[in-house]
């Protein structure tokens, strides 16, 4: 028997769509002020326009880096978590080691 308000699969009416993600280049997300407000704490007072996308290329070589090396610690450790000890670790390994964190 047809029903004109069945709501079954195939009914007709559009069911809602799934929020579809797009991929794009994350490391703008690394805004133009918040690379300004980085360079006003290091003491910078005037920064040039060529300077923001070399910086989010130094950013990202960098933190892929890290990010390497504090995934080589949590696999070492069977573990699929990464730990702030891990990045603490991988820090000091790269000659930047960072105080505060229990280590």
């Amino acid at each position: 028997m047809y029903t004109k308000g069945g709501r079954g699969k195939g009914s007709g009416m559009g069911g809602a769509y799934r929020h579809v993600r797009i991929l794009r280049d994350n490391i703008k997300g690394i805004t133009n002020p918040s690379i300004r407000r980085l360079a006003r704490r290091g003491g910078v007072k005037r920064i040039s326009a060529g300077i923001y996308d070399d910086t989010r290329s130094v950013l990202q070589s960098f933190l892929r880096r890290l990010i390497a090396d504090s995934i080589a610690y949590s696999d070492h450790a069977k573990r699929n978590t990464v730990t702030s000890l891990d990045v603490i670790y991988a820090l000091k390994r790269q000659g930047r080691t960072l105080y505060g964190y229990g280590v």
